[in-house]
């Protein structure tokens, strides 16, 4: 250690009390952070990338600050979806700091990255005052059935108003109108549920129909005048 010569010509001023970090909640107790080993929770980051054309979803679960388990759901760009398949096999093992430095190829993982960092050394997680935190498969929880990630696609113009999509509920075939025009209901596909179904044996039209719902009023007795296919009408 190089000091200066107005360091060395100082005298020495006694520090007072040293109480450390302030403690932080995690997973049930409170905890003084001091190394990279004191951290634990599970927590989610969001991130963009510079152009915002993208962005992504991160979720981290942390165990004495190695990252057990990761999800990566990102939107919006397919470079970003390519560059996800190489960060949920590159971020497992990775001590928190690590992976803070390690280039994920996406600015918009990177920045989820750095938002979900500031997160969990600040004692910010979902598991703050969880005992034990949450088991490692959590994040699959996250998804639901059919281990989908939560979306929704939306689309509208001024001249012709919204079309839906995707909504949680799944992939949108029909919209249902009443007297006025206006969204009263809508007919979705579970997509998750309906590929579970297919691939354990079941007839992919059988699976259609049996995973297809409605939501709102979708009978004429309840109002509706008109159906609408979204993505052609």
């Amino acid at each position: 250690m190089t000091y200066s010569n107005e360091v060395n010509n100082m005298c020495v001023v006694a520090k007072g009390p040293h109480h450390g970090p302030a403690p932080i909640p995690e997973e049930g107790k409170w905890i003084q952070a001091k190394e990279i080993k004191d951290i634990s929770g599970y927590t989610h980051g969001v991130g963009w990338c510079a152009p915002q054309q993208g962005a992504c979803k991160l979720s981290l679960n942390i165990k004495e600050g190695i990252i057990e388990e990761c999800l990566v759901e990102t939107i919006g760009c397919t470079g970003m979806t390519h560059s996800a398949a190489m960060a949920s096999e590159i971020l497992p093992g990775k001590t928190i700091l690590e992976a803070l430095n390690t280039d994920l190829v996406c600015d918009a993982i990177n920045t989820a990255m750095r938002e979900l960092f500031l997160q969990v050394v600040y004692g910010r997680t979902q598991s703050a005052f969880s005992e034990d935190g949450l088991v490692i498969g959590a994040g699959l929880e996250d998804l639901g059935k059919g281990l989908r990630s939560q979306t929704g696609t939306l689309y509208g113009t001024r001249s012709k108003g919204t079309r839906y999509l995707e909504l949680t509920e799944g992939y949108i075939t029909k919209m249902f109108l009443d007297e006025d025009s206006q969204v009263c209901g809508y007919e979705y596909v579970h997509l998750g549920k309906m590929m579970e179904a297919i691939k354990g044996g079941m007839d992919a039209n059988e699976a259609v129909k049996k995973f297809t719902g409605r939501y709102g009023r979708t009978t004429a007795e309840q109002g509706v005048v008109k159906t609408i296919d979204p993505r052609k009408e």
